[in-house]
């Protein structure tokens, strides 16, 4: 009875709010402030603390994502970084950041960045070490203190869920779900009009659960990150089986995607591709409704956007900006 009562309430201060700023889902759709349908195509920044030690948390960064055409952009927060350079600081920075994205007409998605088992608190490297305590504690700060900020619409509870190497220990989809959850209730809290993205195993590619047990809580939406390499070619049929399916009930958001030639600096499994892989992915999107960010505007981590900080765009830069700038049914 009093889960029925949250989830009434929250719908309740969703539909009441205010200001009626805040994005929100329908159905299988984003949905903007003024009720219409919102498909988000933008790019991934790389981790605040490290833009900001290399001297480029700047609003010309800002200012260069929203002249690429994304209409979002992704903070991927990692744990050892904001650890290691100081909540308070980290968070002072971000604030900035918001700022310069409602400057330039940017949507934030706000990404804990980690690779790994929470459950078991596993991890692939030591920049992801955290805890299920810690997790807890970044998205009930994060939502107190957006609370009162549609800029930061979404919020990515979990970078790469990764449970199916052996020394990272066993996690079901059904223990991983009432995660999710639990994270979930922390963030309504303090702010009912989060729209909170959820992501499958498999590094965030494997969406096959959610047929069987979607997530039970409103306002969710649903995360993949299909590389190239994760499937063969032809790729569309089996993206419709793994992910694809999802975005006929809900909304879902691959908030990494990307690519590099085999002979390019950060070449690596499971990225290595040509252009043929974007205009793939970009024509399996559009037929499906899917939104999307691209990994990742810096010039060193792979598959990288840029070359440098001119903003010299690699190939797959060159391919998405084209994209993001030309493409007919993109919304800002």
């Amino acid at each position: 009875m009093r889960k029925v009562l949250f989830y009434i309430i929250c719908l309740f201060l969703v539909a009441c709010s205010s200001d009626g700023a805040w994005v929100r889902v329908e159905g299988n759709k984003f949905l903007d402030p003024s009720g219409n349908e919102i498909v988000f195509r933008g790019l991934c920044f790389s981790d605040p603390v490290k833009l900001i030690h290399q001297g480029q948390w700047t609003e010309r960064y800002f200012e260069e994502a929203a002249s690429w055409g994304a209409n979002v952009v992704r903070f991927a927060v990692h744990p050892g970084n904001i650890n290691s350079y100081g909540w308070e600081e980290t968070f002072q920075a971000m604030d900035q950041g918001i700022e310069w994205a409602r400057k330039y007409g940017l949507y934030v998605i706000m990404d804990w960045h980690s690779i790994g088992n929470l459950k078991e608190e596993k991890f692939t490297r030591p920049s992801y070490n955290t805890t299920w305590e810690e997790t807890l504690r970044f998205w009930s700060t994060v939502s107190a203190r957006y609370k009162n900020e549609p800029v930061v619409a979404l919020y990515e509870l979990f970078n790469e869920p990764t449970v199916s190497e052996p020394e990272l220990g066993g996690c079901t989809w059904t223990e991983w779900k009432g995660m999710l959850e639990q994270i979930i209730d922390v963030i309504r809290s303090n702010n009912p009009h989060a729209v909170c993205l959820c992501a499958g195993f498999n590094w965030a590619y494997d969406l096959t659960p959610v047929a069987q047990e979607p997530v039970d809580r409103p306002n969710v939406a649903y995360v993949s990150h299909p590389y190239p390499m994760k499937r063969e070619q032809p790729w569309e049929d089996k993206w419709e089986e793994d992910f694809g399916f999802v975005a006929d009930t809900y909304p879902v958001i691959c908030t990494e995607i990307g690519y590099c030639l085999s002979d390019e600096p950060g070449a690596h499994i499971p990225v290595i591709s040509t252009d043929v892989y974007g205009e793939h992915i970009t024509q399996y999107f559009e037929k499906k409704g899917i939104s999307f960010t691209v990994w990742c505007f810096d010039p060193h981590w792979g598959p990288m956007l840029i070359r440098d900080w001119y903003f010299t765009p690699t190939t797959q830069g060159r391919f998405f900006k084209a994209y993001l700038q030309g493409g007919e049914t993109f919304n800002r």
